[in-house]
């Protein structure tokens, strides 16, 4: 994006100089299953059957796009072709790979009962069911939902009627408390503050009546998404194959917490897209024809004690759940809370089907190293992933940060931070509240010089419009 736009690592899709994990496994003679969403790359040699999938049903963008004046809306849930008082018609530009060789299909080309969570679980049983069954397979099922727009059943979010009524931050003390009788947090842990958007307290009798229905259908539209992981697990379990089957679930950020038309140029034109096509009334919220979000309050009460949401670099915005099943290697009902990325699930699934990692080269073309670390001997007792040296860093729209066991350091730009280098013991304080870079002036400069080494490693590019600070 920007001036970054095409340099490599920056392309803003899967380039050659990765050798995905599915095209590794198919080498490995696995049959190779998607269903769901891609988001990286939509060209014929960027798509999934492209990478190593020969089974597939995919949505190439990361939603349904919706072109209109310039703004591109993106999600639909359900099939839908929009007009604006029958006048015009909403252009939809989603993509759908279907395998190699054959067209890709457009939305208009889905059955009319079309909602993505259903469909998507639908289809990848339907590809288990037919891949040939004396191979073992990589099955991958990346759901739409819950990502914004916010759209369920409407009997589902029924259910959910008035369990919010009390507001973001009584649902975010009621997560706490929870976590911490799982023991999934210490007792006594501080919280972030929420920041963002009105308080309740702050809201009018229909505000809250409004917002708090964004949750009943945002939290309808997880139930539904555990539904249809049930249902695969349930398949697995009739063909006696879940026990031999290692299930990963986990997000891939932290929650959506944007306001989006507040977004700087586009906000006003988005705002105005979706006025005129949709009718986001209360009555019809959740519906195929509404198109809402539930704003930064709601998704911190999901992300507490850490710091903020998704599109930031604290914990609040890439720290995220992750379900592990596989009784081979290690027993269920265990909690770890082991320092883990999702660059490691490559390394992990690898070892596990027993296939080396590539070195170098793979398929005549040159390949990047693999980051990760395999998870087996953590599951076996036999020690962390990363140890107390290991660290890795992350960069995300001109924020950076850098990790060393307890330790993370960061620096997010103004607008949306202060612009210098913080530094957080996560151990003694995971919602990043109390800045140690003053104090702790030696780890501080040691940590900036960890970020300094990830940077070169890994070919991090910093946009010449985001001031340095080294």
């Amino acid at each position: 994006m920007g001036p970054l736009k095409g340099k490599p690592g920056y392309e803003g899709f899967l380039n050659e100089h990765v050798a995905a994990l599915p095209e590794v496994m198919k080498e490995g003679n696995y049959s190779t299953i998607m269903s769901g969403k891609w988001h990286l790359g939509s060209t014929k040699d960027q798509c999934p059957s492209a990478k190593g999938f020969e089974k597939v049903f995919s949505l190439l963008q990361g939603g349904t796009l919706l072109s209109v004046a310039f703004v591109t809306v993106g999600g639909n849930h359900y099939r839908i072709e929009l007009k604006d008082g029958g006048k015009h018609q909403a252009v939809f530009k989603s993509t759908y790979d279907v395998g190699q060789d054959k067209p890709f299909k457009l939305l208009t080309d889905l059955p009319e009962d079309f909602y993505s969570s259903d469909f998507y679980a639908d289809q990848l049983i339907r590809f288990l069911d037919a891949r040939p069954q004396d191979k073992p397979f990589f099955a991958y099922l990346p759901f739409t939902a819950p990502h914004w727009p916010l759209q369920a059943p409407p009997e589902i979010t029924a259910k959910y009627k008035g369990k919010y009524d009390d507001g973001p931050e009584a649902l975010r003390q009621r997560r706490l408390a929870a976590q911490v009788k799982l023991g999934l947090l210490d007792e006594g842990v501080e919280p972030y503050p929420l920041v963002g958007g009105k308080t309740w307290a702050e809201m009018s009798k229909d505000e809250r009546k409004y917002s708090a229905k964004t949750m009943e259908i945002y939290a309808a539209m997880v139930e539904r998404m555990d539904y249809n992981i049930g249902k695969v697990v349930d398949y697995l379990e009739e063909q006696g194959q879940l026990d031999n089957t290692f299930i990963v679930f986990h997000s891939d950020n932290g929650a959506e917490g944007a306001v989006l038309e507040a977004l700087p140029v586009i906000g006003p034109a988005f705002k105005k897209a979706i006025e005129t096509f949709y009718d986001n009334s209360y009555e019809n919220l959740g519906n195929a024809n509404s198109w809402i979000w539930y704003g930064p309050r709601w998704a911190q009460a999901a992300t507490a004690p850490s710091r903020m949401n998704k599109g930031y670099i604290t914990q609040g915005g890439i720290r995220c759940p992750a379900i592990v099943r596989y009784p081979r290697v290690f027993p269920g009902g265990a909690v770890s809370h082991e320092f883990t990325t999702v660059m490691d699930i490559y390394p992990t699934c690898l070892e596990l089907a027993g296939i080396p990692q590539p070195k170098g080269k793979f398929k005549e073309r040159s390949v990047v190293p693999v980051r990760g670390r395999s998870w087996i001997n953590h599951f076996k007792g036999r020690g962390k992933v990363y140890n107390e040296t290991s660290f890795t860093g992350w960069e995300l729209f001109g924020q950076q940060a850098v990790r060393q066991g307890r330790w993370k350091a960061l620096f997010i730009p103004p607008p949306l931070g202060k612009g210098e280098w913080e530094l957080y013991d996560l151990d003694e304080d995971p919602g990043e509240i109390y800045d140690l870079a003053a104090k702790e002036k030696d780890k501080m400069e040691e940590m900036v010089g960890l970020w300094e080494q990830y940077e070169n490693d890994a070919g991090v590019l910093l946009s010449p419009d985001i001031p340095r600070f080294l």
